[in-house]
C-alpha cells in the first residue's frame, strides 16, 4: 500500500499550483468572460509546455504520466484556468500516436503559441453541428468521423454563443471547413477512444480539484461570517453539508489514483472506472458548489464574489460531453455486459492501494486453525452480530495467542508487527467468524495497557489475551446518546472505594463480557469534559443487573444498571476527573474507518446474479439502462468507500497527518450502505422481500442492518462535526 504523493510527482504538483495560483487570478478569469478563454495563458501554458505533456517524446513532448497530468488538471480546476488545457492535452497525444507528417507539422505549428488546438468529443458527421469546448478559441479542431482523425480548419472563427460559463465552447459543423487527415488506418478509432477516455480522466481531475478549492473558501467565509453571536460554521446545517462534500471531493481524489491503478494492472474493470470516474466527479462537483453557494448566502449570488465562477463552472465544464448519467449507463455496460473500450497508455502510476503483503506467515497459521475449529454446521459464520459468538472458539484461539497479535506475548499475544496483525485478523472476514466481543475487548484492553494500574493490568490481560474473558462499552446513557461527555452515571469515591449509580444504555456484548470499561460523572459541577472518570467495572459485582434489549436486526443488545457498586480504586484508569484523555484514546481506535463497502459490494453481487437471471418484457433485466445505472452507481460507492479506508488506513501507516479520514470513511460507507440497500431492496422486489442469509435475502439483510452503522461506533453527525474541524478547519459545532 502506497497513498503518498510520490516524491517524483511533489515538484510537478507545486510547479502547477504556484502557476495557476499566479497566472489564473480571479481577476484574469472574470476578464476572460464571457467565452472563458484568455489568449495569455495560452501562451504561458506552451511556453511551459504544459499542453505537450502527454506528447509522446519521439514527437518531441514531454511523454509525462498521466498521473502527473491529472496533477496539473487538479490545479488548473482549482484556479478555473481559461484556457482548453485538457482537449490540447488530449489533440496532441492522439496526434503524436497517430503520427506521420501532417500530424507534425501541426504539432509543431501549435508551439507558436498563437495556434489552438481543440477536440471534437463526438464522432463529425458532416452538416451536423456539435458544441465544442475550446472551439471558440480554437484555430482548428481535431476529429474522427468513425473511419479518419482528420484536423479541421474552420473557415471562419466559430460561433461562440453564450453559455453557463467558462469553457470557450464553439458551434462546429463538420464538413465545413478545411479538412487535413491524420490517420484512416485500423488503429485509428482506437487512438480516438482512448483519448476520448484520457480527456474524461483529465477533466474529472480538474472538477475535484474545483471541488476542493470551492469547499475551502466556503469554510474560511463560515468561519469568519458571524450570524447570531457566532460564526456560522458553528451550525451544523453548514458544517455538515460542507463536511459531506469534502469526504466525496477526497473519496474522488482516492478514486481517481484507483482508476489510473486500474488501467495501468490492466484490470477488466478499467474501463467501467473511467467512466464511474467522471459521474462521480461531475456529481461532486454540483453539489459542493451548490452547498458553498448556500453558505455564502445572497452574496454567494452576486457577480462581486467569485463563487459564482465557480457555480457556473461546476456544470459546464463537466456538461461539454453531454449527460454525466450516460457515463453511469456506459459504466454498468462495460462491467456487466462486457462493453469494451480503448484504454490510454497512463505511463508510471506510483501508487497502491493493495493491503500490505506482510505477515502472510501468521495469516497462514490464523487460517488453518480457523479450518481446525469452525463447523459451518454449528457456527454462526457470516453474521455481524455479539450472538455468533462461541466460546470455545475464542479460547482456541486465545490459547495459540492469536487473538491480539500485536500484543505483547506477557499477555497472550505473539508481539506481532502491523502488517502480520493485519494479515491474522483479514482472515477473520475471510472465513466469516464476526468475533465481535474480540474487536471491544482489544480496544479496551489496549486502553488498560496505556492508562490501567499494574494491578488491573495483571488482573485482566493475560484473561483477556487467552480468550478467557472479554469486555463491553458502557459508553451511552438513555439521555446522552453520542454525547459521551454527558454522562450522568456517577462515580462517588468512599475511601479507597467508588460507589457507582447509573444506567447504560446500548451494552453489546455485556451477556458475554466480564468487565464493562464505564464513563461516570466524578464532579457534577465541573464542565461536562472535565467531570468524568473512567473504570473498568467487574461485571459480577453486586448491584449490577444486565436487561436485554432485541432489535429488529435481529441482534441482541442490553441495557445495564448500577446500584451502589463498590469497586476498589485499582479499577479506575486514568487521573480522577481526568477521563477525557482515556476516552479520547478509546474513541481514536473506535473511529479508524469503515469496511462496510464490502457489505455493499456483496449487496451489489447478488443483485446483479438476480439481473443476469430474471427476464422481464422479453429480455433479460441487466440490459435495461436504468438497472445499468443502479448498479453502477453501488459499484462506484464501492469503489470510492474503499479508497477512503484504504487513505484511512495509510494515513496511520505512514504517519501522516490525521484531517478525519477515518471518520470519513465510516460516514461515507454508512451512509451509502443505507441508500444502496434502499435502493437495490426495490430494484430486485418482490423477492428481496424473503429473509434468510443467501441470495437476495442478503440484501434484505442489509436494509435492515444499514442504518444501525450510522449510530454505533459514532454517529453520522458526530463524525461530519470531525471532518469539519479537523479536515477543513471549521469552528467546533459542538458543546
Amino acid at each position: 500500500m502506497k497513498l503518498s504523493l510520490p516524491d517524483d510527482s511533489v515538484p510537478v504538483q507545486e510547479m502547477f499550483e504556484r502557476f495557476f495560483a499566479t497566472e489564473a487570478t480571479p481577476v484574469r478569469v472574470r476578464a476572460a468572460e464571457p467565452v472563458g478563454f484568455d489568449a495569455a495563458l495560452w501562451r504561458e501554458l506552451v511556453a511551459l509546455d504544459a499542453p505537450f505533456m502527454r506528447l509522446n517524446a519521439a514527437a518531441g513532448g514531454g511523454e509525462m504520466s498521466l498521473f502527473d497530468t491529472c496533477l496539473m488538471m487538479e490545479q488548473a480546476g482549482r484556479r478555473l484556468a481559461p484556457a482548453p488545457l485538457a482537449e490540447a492535452v488530449v489533440a496532441l497525444r492522439i496526434l503524436g500516436e497517430a503520427g506521420g507528417e501532417t500530424a507534425h507539422q501541426w504539432i509543431e505549428k501549435i508551439r507558436d503559441g498563437e495556434t489552438v488546438l481543440s477536440l471534437a468529443l463526438h464522432q463529425a458527421v458532416p452538416g451536423a453541428a456539435q458544441l465544442v469546448p475550446g472551439g471558440a478559441a480554437a484555430q482548428a479542431i481535431l476529429t474522427f468521423d468513425g473511419k479518419e482523425l482528420a484536423i479541421e480548419v474552420p473557415g471562419a472563427p466559430l460561433d461562440a454563443p453564450f453559455t453557463l460559463g467558462g469553457a470557450a465552447i464553439g458551434r462546429f459543423t463538420p464538413g465545413t471547413g478545411t479538412r487535413h487527415v491524420i490517420s484512416s488506418n485500423a488503429d485509428a478509432g482506437k487512438i480516438w477512444a482512448a483519448g476520448i477516455e484520457e480527456w474524461k480522466i483529465l477533466t474529472a481531475a480538474a472538477l475535484i480539484g474545483m471541488s476542493r478549492e470551492v469547499l475551502t473558501m466556503a469554510a474560511a467565509y463560515a468561519t469568519e461570517r458571524v450570524a447570531f453571536g457566532q460564526p456560522i460554521g458553528t451550525y451544523q446545517g453548514i458544517s455538515h453539508p460542507l463536511a459531506d462534500d469534502v469526504i466525496a471531493a477526497d473519496g474522488g481524489a482516492m478514486l481517481l489514483w484507483r482508476t489510473l491503478r486500474s488501467i495501468a494492472d490492466g484490470t477488466a474493470e478499467a474501463g467501467a472506472d473511467i467512466a464511474g470516474l467522471f459521474w462521480w466527479a461531475s456529481q461532486t462537483a454540483t453539489r459542493s458548489v451548490a452547498h458553498a453557494l448556500h453558505t455564502f448566502g445572497g452574496y454567494g449570488l452576486t457577480n462581486e464574489y467569485d463563487l459564482q465562477l465557480y457555480h457556473r463552472r461546476a456544470k459546464a465544464w463537466a456538461l461539454t460531453l453531454g449527460d454525466p448519467r450516460q457515463e453511469l449507463i456506459r459504466a454498468g455496460r462495460r462491467l456487466y455486459l462486457g462493453e469494451a473500450t480503448s484504454l490510454p497508455d497512463v505511463g508510471l502510476v506510483d501508487v497502491d492501494f493493495s493491503a500490505p503483503q506482510g505477515g502472510q506467515e501468521l495469516a497462514a497459521e490464523t487460517r488453518a486453525l480457523f479450518q481446525k475449529i469452525l463447523d459451518p454446521a454449528k457456527h454462526r459464520l457470516h453474521e455481524s452480530n455479539f450472538e455468533s459468538h462461541d466460546w470455545e472458539v475464542h479460547r482456541a484461539i486465545g490459547k495459540a495467542g492469536l487473538l491480539y497479535p500485536n500484543w505483547p506475548e506477557k499477555f497472550g499475544g505473539r508481539g506481532a508487527d502491523a502488517d502480520s496483525t493485519r494479515a491474522s485478523l483479514a482472515v477473520w472476514h475471510e472465513v466469516g467468524y464476526a468475533g465481535l466481543p474480540r474487536s471491544t475487548t482489544s480496544m479496551i484492553g489496549h486502553i488498560v495497557q496505556i492508562f490501567g494500574t499494574p494491578e488491573l493490568q495483571e488482573e485482566v490481560l493475560l484473561r483477556m489475551g487467552r480468550g478467557e474473558i472479554s469486555a463491553c462499552l458502557g459508553y451511552t446513557e438513555p439521555s446522552g446518546g453520542s454525547d459521551a461527555f454527558a454522562a450522568k452515571t456517577r462515580a462517588v469515591q468512599d475511601g479507597d472505594e467508588w460507589v457507582i449509580n447509573g444506567q447504560k444504555m446500548f451494552t453489546s456484548g455485556a451477556e458475554y463480557a466480564s468487565y464493562v470499561i464505564m464513563i461516570t460523572r466524578t464532579d457534577p459541577e465541573a464542565p461536562k469534559h472535565k467531570g468524568i472518570t473512567i473504570f473498568l467495572l467487574p461485571l459480577d459485582h453486586p448491584g449490577i443487573e444486565i436487561h436485554p434489549v432485541h432489535t429488529f436486526m435481529d441482534e441482541r443488545t442490553n441495557a445495564t444498571f448500577y446500584a451502589d457498586v463498590r469497586i476498589p480504586d485499582r479499577y479506575r484508569m486514568g487521573p480522577v476527573n481526568g477521563g477525557a484523555k482515556v476516552l479520547a484514546a478509546a474513541l481514536s481506535l473506535e473511529h479508524g474507518g469503515g469496511y462496510f463497502h464490502e457489505y455493499i459490494r456483496e449487496m451489489e453481487e447478488e443483485a446483479v446474479i438476480w439481473a443476469r437471471e430474471t427476464d422481464r418484457d422479453g429480455r433479460k433485466v441487466i440490459e435495461d439502462s436504468d438497472i445499468l445505472a443502479r448498479l453502477a452507481r453501488a459499484h462506484v460507492h464501492v469503489n470510492v468507500g474503499e479508497g477512503l479506508s484504504c487513505k484511512a488506513m495509510w494515513t496511520r501507516l505512514a504517519g501522516e497527518k490525521d484531517l478525519a479520514y477515518g471518520p470519513a470513511s465510516k460516514v461515507f460507507s454508512t451512509e451509502a450502505f443505507i441508500t444502496d440497500s434502499a435502493d437495490l431492496l426495490d430494484m430486485t422486489a418482490p423477492y428481496s422481500l424473503l429473509r434468510g442469509k443467501e441470495g437476495l435475502s442478503i440484501i434484505e439483510k442489509g436494509y435492515r442492518h444499514a442504518t444501525a452503522t450510522t449510530i454505533y461506533g459514532g454517529t453520522s453527525e458526530v463524525m461530519r462535526s470531525m471532518i469539519a474541524e479537523r479536515r477543513l478547519g471549521m469552528p467546533r459545532s459542538r458543546g
